[in-house]
């Protein structure tokens, strides 16, 4: 029979052995409390892959002492459901460990939700989706939600020495000289997910010859050869690839130029240039705008040439993008401007044209006083004569409140006060 992967092999039995999140699982602590107190409720454990959200749900019912079964939303059927809702009758109550939980659809819902609404049934779901976005309000307002945070390397690296000592699930039977650098690249190349960190530790040592003394010698080329996984965690398609493209347009807001090409390298490394291309138009315009006009033209430029040149190319002209936008000078007027507007529209601030402004090209226009009075601009020295453009409602409406972060704004600015 084949061996489980070190990994499965490592995960804790018991809270004491749970490395990392200590925001849940340190002295005082929420989660910490519930467990010392023995007074469990259902939950939620969130946290991106390799975090241990199953480990630590294993864990506490280790701790619990409570009789637990596992299954995952996606595999799993209704009738395995059933089974431990009749194990949970046997022994009073069922800690039931639910994988990719945000995959449960309706009929599986509402099969548990009245077991855990008696108490029949303790849940604690594990998800790399965020809870609030993809699981149903019915499960999630019965649960406590929990975040977890992604590993240190330090913590990793704890991992990794607890599992070349253990003897009994671990590579303690092994002679093994790693050496120091592997340890660290492992526990940095990961980036934070202990089962990747694990399991390319037990390719490394299990793939290179013993000497004949015994001893296996594992490299840094050879943890680097056994560990493939990208540093970043997100995919494009995930929860945390919204959180690198919030983290992105609000870098360049704050006019932090490195921040921003750090997040731009994440959104390259993760492959999806329609989102990059999207947000930097959106940034162009939202948060540079009138403070540097040309950059919109610029960046849409920019953009096209990414779309013909393509990965990995691309990066160059969107590097230039980035740079400029995020030392450009920032302003927001013209679309809060549009904002305060419609906002005041629908409120009811509108009101009728003015007579004047009213179209006059059809017969008997005249008649009604449609165009009368009206002052043509070009007709006036410098192209502009004072009059009302607004309804009488809100004549005295302003929503345009202009910024001095930019030439071209301060220009603008000069021109509004003027002719206001």
């Amino acid at each position: 029979m084949k061996r489980q992967p070190l990994a499965y092999r490592m995960r804790p039995t018991s809270v004491e052995e749970v490395i990392g999140q200590h925001s849940l699982l340190g002295e005082g602590m929420m989660l910490s409390r519930m467990i010392k107190a023995n007074q469990l409720s259902s939950m939620v454990l969130y946290g991106p892959p390799g975090t241990g959200k199953t480990s630590i749900a294993r864990a506490i019912a280790g701790s619990s002492g409570m009789h637990f079964r596992m299954l995952n939303a996606t595999v799993h059927h209704k009738k395995d459901m059933e089974t431990a809702v009749e194990e949970a009758k046997m022994y009073g109550s069922l800690l039931l460990i639910l994988d990719e939980v945000h995959r449960l659809d309706k009929a599986k819902q509402d099969f548990l939700l009245p077991h855990l609404e008696s108490g029949l049934l303790l849940l604690i779901g594990a998800t790399t989706a965020n809870p609030y976005h993809s699981i149903n309000p019915a499960i999630r307002s019965r649960c406590h939600i929990f975040e977890l945070e992604q590993l240190e390397p330090d913590d990793i690296e704890k991992a990794l020495r607890r599992a070349l000592a253990d003897e009994e699930r671990g590579l303690g039977h092994e002679k093994i000289d790693i050496a120091p650098e592997a340890l660290r690249h492992l526990a940095l190349a990961c980036g934070g997910d202990v089962r990747a960190a694990l399991n390319a530790l037990e390719l490394a040592v299990l793939s290179t010859p013993k000497q004949p003394d015994g001893t296996r010698s594992v490299t840094l080329r050879s943890a680097e050869q056994s560990i493939q996984k990208k540093s970043i965690q997100h995919d494009k398609d995930g929860d945390a690839h919204y959180d690198v493209l919030s983290a992105f347009q609000k870098s360049i807001r704050g006019s932090d130029v490195n921040a921003s090409l750090h997040y731009l390298a994440r959104l390259l490394e993760a492959g999806d240039l329609i989102s990059i291309h999207r947000r930097l138009l959106v940034i162009a315009y939202e948060d540079i705008s009138l403070a540097n006009p040309q950059a919109g033209p610029r960046t849409l430029a920019a953009i096209e040439a990414s779309e013909r040149l393509g990965l990995p190319e691309a990066r160059i002209p969107l590097a230039n993008a980035v740079v400029e936008l995020a030392l450009s000078p920032k302003s927001n007027s013209a679309y809060k401007a549009l904002d305060a507007a419609i906002d005041a529209l629908r409120k009811g601030g509108s009101g009728e044209v003015p007579r004047h402004l009213k179209d006059a090209h059809y017969k008997g226009a005249q008649q009604l006083g449609r165009g009368s009075d009206y002052k043509y601009p070009h007709d006036y020295k410098d192209g502009w004569v004072k009059q009302q453009y607004l309804p009488d409602k809100i004549a005295d409406h302003r929503y345009y409140e202009p910024k001095q972060t930019g030439k071209f704004e301060q220009a603008l600015s000069e021109m509004y006060k003027r002719r206001s």
